[in-house]
């Protein structure tokens, strides 16, 4: 490949084009013209892919509606009924509010699919019940808001689940499943490392919740708490699907926050349709600019390429998911998340199949590292929306963030090399991978 091909200049395109500002997925778009410009090629084509990719992507429409689902939740009282129940059940040991922050964070990801809602959403609340009359440093409670988060797009419903579910071909609901077990264990490890961090830096204690009250607030939140449960149990029952299950995401959320808990007035239900159209517009034009791009790469035949190259590498199953995780970790410190799993694992799956990978495994895999780069400096896009909440400089956040971070890598590293880790749920719904 010399300087002057047509695909390096492209690459060089993108790379200039994002540097100076341009949204990726724009420089995605504008480097892929380019590409086939120089090549020879219809320039016409570039819409067709993106027609034909966002138009035909059935799968897509549940990106949206989870999105809008979680900007209901945040919009009523149901977040806030969350963090009483978790309060209940947790909050009495020492360090119990940052407990409270790990367990509405596994909760409420059963319910929003995307760790910048959770981090934005209930990530503020916590922020400010952490640091009143300083009971916890705001660089601690940062941290672990933004390392729980993580946990959102682990847990069904998972918006970056279903991207890989579009570009794999593997079942959705297969791929819920499959993430239960994972976010439970990124859960328990960073309840671990608060548990240690309590004890050595003198936490303080909670007011204990009476056993009495207990009841009552599970009531409360009970119907928020079924929103997984009724998505999960439709999706496997053939009731709906995945897509479907998203829309009646949204509805439940609509549901109970009007009806039951009456939380959500006429102009905040708008004001969550206006932020999650501003956030589906800009993952829209992200996998617009990944699909056109994606036709460049197939036109250059790289997946083929480099699944030959690796095959004659002769990498075994363990060395390749090894291999893959080093590559995504090393990226997720450079790239936006979604781009990597656009752009990216898409050339990595045929060597994957080749090797009798799992799909399911290897999604659930790749979602898990890629989301890993959301907390690893210098582009983690949580440190810096933490940033933002807590008013604290960067390089505190960043400090107190990594045992998380090597907690969280050691829950990687245990659901790479043990697949039944991942896999032994799904199978019993009924799996056959």
């Amino acid at each position: 490949m010399t300087f002057l091909e047509p695909f390096t200049l492209a690459l060089i395109s993108i790379c200039a084009l994002a540097l100076l500002g341009l949204p990726i997925g724009h420089a995605m778009i504008a480097s892929s013209i380019l590409y086939l410009w120089l090549a020879g090629l219809d320039m016409g084509t570039a819409a067709e892919q993106i027609l034909n990719s966002l138009y035909t992507g059935y799968l897509l429409l549940a990106v949206p509606m989870f999105i809008l689902a979680a900007e209901i939740m945040n919009a009523g009282t149901m977040t806030e009924r969350l963090l009483h129940f978790c309060n209940a059940v947790v909050g009495r040991f020492r360090g119990g509010l940052a407990q409270v922050n790990v367990l509405q964070s596994l909760i409420f990801a059963g319910m929003s699919g995307s760790a910048i809602a959770d981090a934005a959403g209930t990530g503020k609340m916590m922020q400010h019940l952490m640091t009143k009359d300083d009971r916890y440093p705001a660089s601690y409670a940062a941290a672990l808001t933004a390392a729980s988060a993580v946990i959102a797009p682990i847990i069904p419903p998972s918006i970056p689940l279903v991207i890989y579910a579009l570009v794999s071909d593997a079942s959705v609901g297969f791929l819920f499943i499959a993430g239960i077990v994972p976010g439970v264990m990124l859960a328990l490890a960073q309840m671990s490392i608060v548990a240690i961090d309590a004890r050595r830096k003198n936490f303080p204690v909670e007011k204990p919740v009476p056993l009495r009250e207990l009841p009552g607030l599970t009531l409360g939140a009970l119907p928020a708490l079924m929103l997984p449960v009724v998505l999960l149990v439709g999706i496997r029952g053939g009731v709906m699907t995945p897509t479907e299950a998203a829309a009646v995401a949204a509805g439940y959320a609509l549901l109970i926050s009007v009806a039951i808990y009456r939380s959500v007035t006429v102009h905040q239900f708008y004001r969550a349709l206006l932020s999650s159209g501003r956030t589906t517009v800009s993952i829209g034009m992200l996998l617009a600019g990944a699909m056109v791009f994606n036709y460049v790469v197939t036109v250059e035949n790289i997946p083929q390429s480099l699944s030959a190259l690796l095959l004659a590498w002769d990498l075994s199953p363990t060395q390749f998911l090894l291999l893959v995780n080093l590559l995504l970790l090393l990226l997720g410190c450079l790239l936006e998340g979604t781009t990597i799993l656009l752009v990216i694992v898409p050339v990595l799956i045929p060597t994957a199949r080749a090797l009798g990978i799992d799909m399911v495994h290897f999604g659930v895999m790749v979602v898990l590292n890629i989301m890993l780069g959301l907390i690893t400096p210098p582009y983690g896009l949580l440190l810096f929306i933490m940033t933002r909440i807590a008013e604290v400089p960067l390089r505190d956040i960043v400090r107190d963030v990594l045992p998380f971070l090597s907690a969280m890598v050691g829950t990687l590293a245990l659901i790479t090399f043990f697949p039944e880790l991942v896999l032994w749920l799904p199978r019993l719904f009924g799996y056959g991978g």
